[in-house]
């Protein structure tokens, strides 16, 4: 079978992509090796249109539902491969489709200092809202000062006993509202103007290094500063990126590639703002875009 259309990344953006397709009547197929994206280590969604707050797995759980509604397949697998040979882009050598939409979403931007690696799983996390509960009346760091850090020291002051902010900059940057609750919460504390140096422990974390000159007794880190774009199977594809490694895209979601478009946080269009709300508009677009093109 040649399908209309493969979505590549099952986030915001891929699986509104499938559902705008659907509306498009294009046989459509979503692959990502796994559903939800960044969106799922959301403890809160706070600033998705009809929802005053939701879980982020729970956000992700009624877009998949949407999209089965439709009769599309998601099928849970890492693409490894992507030729294109007569107009027809060819994945994994198993899948055939007449347009692509790369929507890749990021990865964890990582702090590179001494213990990071050796202590992932073991006191350093990059996910909150995975790994909170295990850090029931402990002492915990969350590293960053956008709203993910914010967000997710919220939500570990809901099981730690104490709870520090270390950013690196003199103060949040997170949203008025959420930095609001963080400076009301008796249980955390903000660290600012200040770096980790070195993550410490034994067979698990014990603390940090800070480059104040001060250590830090911790059980847990939590890293929340940022992301970067997962950009390899776009550099397969052939697409085009800019200096931070994001698919170039214009207004209709376009790669340089005929037939490829790009949509969510990986594209240059979603610099300015990467949040669900556009990622999912961004996902509308290229399938539309890909419906015109396969039309004319």
């Amino acid at each position: 079978m040649v399908y209309d259309v493969i979505i590549i990344g099952a986030g915001p953006a891929g699986l509104n992509a499938a559902i705008y397709a659907a509306r498009y009547k294009l046989n459509a197929l979503v692959i990502a090796k796994e559903i939800g994206g960044a969106i799922t280590g959301a403890h809160n969604v706070e600033n998705w249109i009809g929802e005053k707050s939701i879980p982020g797995m729970q956000l992700i759980e009624n877009f998949k539902d949407h999209v089965k509604s439709f009769g599309i397949e998601i099928k849970t697998e890492e693409v490894q491969d992507i030729k294109k040979q007569d107009n027809i882009f060819k994945i994994n050598n198993n899948y055939e489709a007449k347009t692509i939409i790369l929507a890749l979403g990021t990865c964890p931007r990582h702090l590179d200092v001494k213990g990071e690696k050796e202590f992932l799983g073991k006191g350093t996390s990059y996910c909150a809202t995975c790994d909170a509960a295990f850090f029931r009346n402990k002492k915990v760091a969350v590293v960053g000062g956008a709203n993910s850090a914010a967000m997710a020291a919220l939500l570990l002051a809901q099981f730690a006993d104490k709870v520090f902010i270390i950013y690196r900059k003199e103060k949040l940057r997170s949203d008025p509202a959420v930095s609001e609750k963080v400076y009301t919460n008796e249980k955390i504390e903000v660290i600012t103007n200040t770096n980790i140096t070195e993550i410490k422990g034994d067979k698990f974390v014990t603390g940090v290094e800070l480059d104040s000159g001060k250590y830090l007794d911790l059980d847990g880190v939590f890293i929340e500063i940022g992301s970067v774009p997962s950009c390899a199977i776009a550099k397969l594809a052939g697409a085009k990126l800019d200096e931070r490694e994001c698919i170039i895209v214009d207004q209709a979601q376009k790669t340089n590639i005929d037939g490829v478009f790009a949509a969510g946080d990986i594209t240059t269009n979603s610099n300015n703002l990467r949040q669900v709300i556009t990622a999912a508009a961004e996902g509308a677009v290229a399938a539309e875009s890909a419906y015109r093109f396969l039309k004319h």
